[in-house]
């Protein structure tokens, strides 16, 4: 069951070239997730960049989220925007809808880019999503949130080099609210499993492994490069935010891989 149509208006188009579709990451959106390297990747290519339902300006659906109906989503938002072929990104809970796009759309796919991603939750992944999903909660505290986030979504190094006055601000960018579909979207979480997918994958794949991720750890890397057929592995030295943390770096591996292998 696919997702209603989405609404143009939420979508973000720039540049030309080949397509590139975006797959963002749970409790963000396309600017959240890609922002800091959209311009880098817009310079040589047509970027689409759907929001999910229940981010950006795309209301919930009256059911259940479901991964082959973010997956359509996604794809149906590139077609609208005249973009029928493409690679496509995903960051984080984003790597498993580019997976399942790719099995159920694989005439549109031409590669894929899997960056701080998963094949499916372990067990410590589960209850950084529970904790998450608990302080989110209507009665939770939502700076004891924001701080929880900062420490699993920033690197150690990172979060080591901030300013005191940086950290506050981080802090209050995360207290100022979550899109209105992250709970929906983090219920994906309990039932998210595409470990049977990766063998369909038939396109050339790249996977971007954060060697200081305290989210999707790269345990996770590993478990998709290993069960993609002649998939490459790609390390940066940085936490679950590439965009904030190394965005020049994801930047130039995602237009080197795909400047080789898809156009």
């Amino acid at each position: 069951m696919t997702s209603p149509l989405p609404s143009q208006k939420s979508v973000l188009v720039r540049g030309a070239g080949p397509g590139l579709l975006l797959a963002h990451g749970a409790g963000s959106d396309i600017e959240d997730s890609y922002g800091p390297v959209l311009e880098s990747l817009a310079s040589r290519r047509t970027v689409v960049g759907p929001d999910y339902p229940g981010s950006g300006n795309n209301p919930l659906p009256d059911r259940p989220l479901t991964l082959d109906g973010l997956a359509d989503h996604i794809v149906e938002s590139a077609a609208q925007s005249g973009v029928h072929s493409f690679a496509i990104s995903g960051f984080s809970l984003g790597t498993t809808v580019a997976v399942r796009a790719a099995v159920r759309h694989p005439e549109r796919v031409t590669a894929l880019v899997l960056s701080a991603g998963f094949a499916r939750p372990n067990a410590r992944l589960k209850l950084v999503i529970d904790t998450w999903r608990a302080l989110g909660a209507p009665d939770g505290d939502s700076r004891v949130l924001a701080s929880y986030l900062s420490l699993v979504v920033g690197g150690t190094r990172w979060l080591d080099a901030r300013s005191s006055a940086q950290i506050e601000e981080q802090i209050e960018l995360f207290s100022a609210g979550m899109p209105p579909g992250t709970d929906a979207q983090l219920a994906l979480f309990d039932d998210i499993d595409v470990r049977a997918d990766l063998a369909r994958i038939d396109v050339p794949v790249l996977v971007v492994s954060p060697l200081g991720d305290l989210l999707t750890t790269p345990v996770h890397s590993r478990e998709l490069a290993d069960g993609i057929r002649g998939a490459r592995l790609a390390t940066l030295d940085c936490g679950h935010a590439i965009a904030a943390e190394r965005p020049a770096e994801w930047a130039a591996l995602i237009n080197e891989f795909l400047d080789t292998v898809a156009g």
